[in-house]
């Protein structure tokens, strides 16, 4: 093909045919055809779609709640691309009937599934958003805007969820007053774990914050020294001899409450609020370690420093509750299995290593070695368990994050009715006398 020899040399030096070569150019000349031109011309037809009403009435909705789009989106939509002239009226009938099934399918949920609840609040603008999430299923069964957030609006929508046969076996939250004061009053004693994404988020920011003062000490202390650099060198008694020193000592103590802080976090994070690691009274002993170390601190930067401690003391026992739930699930592994409950916990250590880590591989080579025909069978059981003990409700936010844009759930007519309101009398008939009627 390129020209660079003979089909005679060509077949002579493969020991082939003339035809042979010819019928191999062939099949490269039309493999080469066909990764360089575009497979269907942008004229082909495709597919063919069979228009009914019924599909008339999807694309409606789902012009109105997948695209956001207004009344008069659906309108031009219909008449530009099928050439099929619609009235506003006929679009919002079918939103209407749409709306009313909706209605009778939210109102019959049977919820008594539900073992595990997350629950949150967001904010849309200024409105709160009130948000209920099956851990297991991701299935969304409270997302309501109202005006408060307190105990009362969260117990009425508890409430109102029971009746549908919401009783699980304990909720997710953060610390919000009225969110737990709703469920307290809505639903007795049903545990409410704490939430560890909000509490580790809150001590994050706290390490970056000093982090950033850290830089800034440095950046002050920088600034003084060159000062000093540029007026040449002077005795200890200059006027800038002082300040330099000062400034070198608190950039010494900011950088060292910096990395403490930053460290006490980090193995918070990793040895205490990690879902696969030791038992809850370990994980005890290591929280109030960190919390007492972190006390010890204070005074470096007690504005910032106290709120995120106090916060730690009160919330421990409700930050550690998904440890309690994970030992039992363990415990049941090794009675069922009857294994030795220290081995079920190496399984279980062995699942916060990444799998690209040496230790994690001796680690599973020596359990192997431990449990034999057993292994796989131990691994997988924990596995699942950890699968299904969450510790945080920050899942409803990604969820709602996810969406282009997140609006709470609302009647259909609420959210189409201002493209509409002020529309002239006459255009609300704009065909009539051909629209089909859906």
């Amino acid at each position: 093909m390129a020209q660079s020899a003979t089909v005679s040399d060509l077949a002579a030096r493969h020991g082939v045919s003339r035809k042979f070569v010819y019928q191999q150019t062939h099949k490269a000349r039309s493999a080469l055809d066909d990764a360089f031109s575009p497979a269907t011309p942008g004229n082909e037809v495709l597919f063919e779609l069979a228009v009914t009403k019924a599909w008339l009435r999807q694309a409606i909705v789902g012009l109105t709640l997948i695209c956001r789009s207004p009344y008069r989106g659906g309108v031009e939509f219909l008449r530009d691309l099928l050439g099929l002239p619609v009235s506003l009226g006929c679009v919002h009938d079918v939103l209407q009937a749409a709306t009313r099934q909706a209605g009778a399918i939210n109102q019959g949920p049977d919820l008594s599934r539900i073992r595990v609840g997350l629950h949150d609040e967001s904010f849309q603008g200024a409105t709160p958003v009130l948000a209920g999430v099956d851990a297991q299923s991701t299935y969304c069964y409270l997302l309501a805007a109202e005006q408060h957030r307190d105990a009362d609006t969260w117990g009425m929508h508890l409430l109102d969820a029971a009746q549908h046969g919401l009783d699980p076996d304990h909720t997710i939250a953060d610390a919000g007053q009225g969110l737990r004061a709703g469920q307290k009053a809505a639903w007795g004693d049903t545990p409410c774990q704490g939430a560890v994404f909000h509490i580790q988020r809150r001590c994050e920011g706290l390490a970056s914050t000093l982090q950033h003062l850290a830089k800034g000490a440095t950046s002050q202390r920088q600034t003084l020294q060159a000062r000093i650099g540029r007026a040449g060198q002077r005795g200890p008694d200059d006027e800038l001899a002082i300040p330099l020193a000062l400034a070198r000592q608190v950039e010494t103590q900011a950088h060292g409450l910096a990395r403490d802080v930053r460290t006490l976090t980090q193995w918070r994070r990793h040895d205490v609020l990690a879902l696969a690691g030791p038992a809850l009274a370990t994980r005890q002993e290591l929280f109030d370690f960190t919390v007492e170390e972190l006390a010890r601190r204070e005074p470096g930067d007690a504005r910032r420093i106290r709120p995120v401690r106090v916060a730690l003391q009160n919330q421990r026992d409700t930050l550690l509750a998904f440890a309690g739930v994970l030992d039992g699930k363990l415990a049941d592994i090794a009675q069922t299995h009857a294994i030795a409950e220290p081995l079920v916990r190496e399984a279980c250590v062995l699942h916060r290593l990444p799998s690209t880590s040496p230790a994690c591989w001796q680690g599973w080579n020596r359990l192997r070695a431990k449990m034999k025909c057993k292994f796989h069978t131990l691994f997988d059981a924990v596995s699942r368990a950890i699968a299904h003990t969450p510790r945080s409700s920050a899942r409803r936010r990604h969820l709602a994050l996810a969406r282009p844009r997140f609006q709470p759930h609302q009647p259909l007519h609420h959210a189409c009715r201002p493209h509409v309101r002020h529309q002239p009398r006459r255009s609300a008939r704009q065909g009539q006398a051909g629209c089909p009627r859906f």
